[in-house]
């Protein structure tokens, strides 16, 4: 890799944002070159080693620990990223071709109206700079490239265009469950998620593995190396294990390099007219905060001081309990259901939204766990763990969580493998996201309740869901803000950042759908420019 190379766009990161840009580029003619610092993986072989591992508890185990693009690890926190904040926050993504969607549920939302405008309506956070309608075709671009199946339910967002496909037929589980809240005034809706319910885009139907996380074995599940794939065949060139460490601009602010390690530590000087960050919510800054000169001591694209904060997530609680009757999770995919009747109203100007959801994961390891904790063997060991698993019900919620400029990514003095600084993290958990939670806490013991429950095991710890958003954030004032309603930097005319970095606010849903339709919006305006 070593040397120099040249293109129109050069894009950094191929995940779902990253690849998504190059795709839609590389086939409206542009030359795109589209760095990865991971490596380029075969499905087959990431199933060979989930397959392999010993820990199945560790959803990113499969996944390869790489000494030149190091990521966080769930069961080693603290590895790479350094806490330094009131409460521990250690996301999980990958590095490699595809990102983090080879490891999702596929939830597919899209934002409310409302959420776009949380300042206006509620006098909290931020709005964006545009409102839900400008957002919305891109929406339905979106679903149709991921391919999202959805229900024929209105969930709160308008739209233009309906579901490429229909939704997933829901478990016993979930049919159930739903019939047991809807009596209680409480509305469980399917979800709309990025999982074939039939043949899609040369890719099959879900067959109910229950093993989205962490590797759907099949390719149901939309993951992002699809359009990587797709922007080499209509002519990009996509460069793997090239961890990208400085953005080089000249004197006049344009931006016009990127310059990448390989594992070795050679360098290359990839040059462009355009450039597209979009190595998620923590490298994308940290590519940024790394670039510092001395014209620009701050780094690139931080005339403001707002490169790497806004940090925020949809920190989650969770109950777990057995129910009354059998009830068999982990037939289908992870999660198909939600509640949905805390995600607006006027209660938000003193308490975070919320989603909850119920997981259709297969319990089955936590419940042995648990018994051979409590010293079962045998004969009693399997029959508990029968009539547990069948037995077992998850609920865990996302709550909103508003923009603080003291949660935020900075550099560490400690280095990584290549030299570069491992990135630090200050964050906490305000009011407004707590008495939420406690309310969550209510919900939680009152569908309990419901079911009877017992063995109730509630988890309030407002761990990280890793949505991580809001460290490049978009808005129309460059005093307070990175990049501008095109995801164009404020600083850097050439600039643009994609993904959840540039979030404004997240409401209380997945955020990959709405990080493709921002990304297809910027792909559509880079390729005007370029004409």
């Amino acid at each position: 890799m070593a040397g120099s190379t040249s293109a129109d766009v050069v894009v950094v990161g191929s995940g779902v944002a990253g690849s998504l840009v190059a795709y839609r580029l590389a086939r409206a003619g542009a030359s795109v070159i589209l760095l990865e610092a991971g490596p380029r993986l075969a499905r087959w072989q990431i199933v060979d080693s989930f397959r392999r591992v010993a820990d199945k508890r560790d959803l990113c185990a499969p996944y390869p620990l790489l000494r030149h693009a190091p990521r966080p690890e769930p069961m080693n926190p603290g590895a790479y990223l350094i806490d330094r904040g009131a409460t521990p926050y250690q996301p999980q993504y990958l590095r490699l071709v595809g990102g983090t969607t080879w490891h999702w549920a596929g939830a597919a939302w899209r934002l409310l109206p409302a959420d776009f405008r949380v300042k206006s309506l509620y006098g909290v956070g931020r709005d964006w700079p545009f409102p839900y309608e400008t957002l919305e075709p891109w929406y339905g671009q979106a679903e149709v490239e991921l391919g999202v199946a959805g229900p024929d339910v209105d969930l709160g967002s308008p739209r233009s265009t309906p579901y490429p496909m229909s939704a997933l037929p829901l478990s016993w589980m979930d049919r159930r469950v739903a019939e047991v809240l809807g009596a209680q005034s409480l509305r469980v809706v399917p979800e709309p998620m990025a999982r074939n319910s039939r043949p899609y885009d040369a890719r099959p139907a879900c067959c109910g593995n229950n093993n989205c996380m962490p590797i759907c074995p099949i390719g149901a599940l939309y993951h992002a190396a699809t359009h990587a794939d797709k922007a080499e065949r209509a002519g990009a060139t996509l460069i793997a294990q090239a961890v990208a460490y400085r953005v080089e601009a000249n004197d006049r602010g344009d931006i016009v390099a990127i310059h990448c390690k390989d594992p070795n530590g050679q360098s290359t000087r990839v040059t462009g007219r355009r450039f597209v960050i979009a190595a998620n919510g923590i490298e994308t800054p940290k590519l940024l905060l790394m670039s510092a000169s001395a014209r620009y001591p701050k780094g690139i694209a931080n005339g403001s001081d707002q490169v790497g904060r806004n940090l925020m997530d949809h920190p989650g609680a969770s109950v777990s309990f057995l129910a009354n009757e059998a009830l068999w999770p982990g037939r289908g995919p992870v999660e198909m259901s939600s509640i949905v009747d805390f995600r607006d109203g006027p209660f938000r100007a003193q308490q975070a939204a919320k989603k909850l959801h119920l997981s259709n994961a297969a319990p089955t390891l936590a419940v042995t766990w648990n018994l051979v904790g409590r010293g079962l063997t045998g004969g009693e060991l399997d029959r508990q763990i029968r009539e547990q698993c069948a037995r077992r019900l998850t609920f865990g919620s996302f709550h909103e969580q508003l923009p603080s400029g003291a949660n935020r990514v900075t550099l560490s003095a400690q280095k990584d493998a290549l030299g570069l600084p491992r990135p630090e993290i200050a964050y906490s958990i305000d009011d407004y996201v707590r008495r939420s939670a406690a309310d969550t806490h209510a919900q939680f013991e009152r569908i309990a309740g419901m079911f009877e429950g017992t063995e109730i095991e509630y988890d309030d710890s407002l761990g990280a869901s890793s949505h991580i958003m809001g460290t490049a954030i978009m808005g129309r004032d460059p005093n307070d803000s990175v990049v501008d309603a095109e995801c164009r930097a404020h600083d850097h005319p050439n600039l643009f950042i994609a993904g959840s970095a540039v979030m404004p606010a997240g409401g209380s849903v997945n955020c990959t759908l709405t990080i493709a339709a921002l990304s297809l919006r910027l792909a559509g305006m880079i390729e005007t420019s370029l004409r």
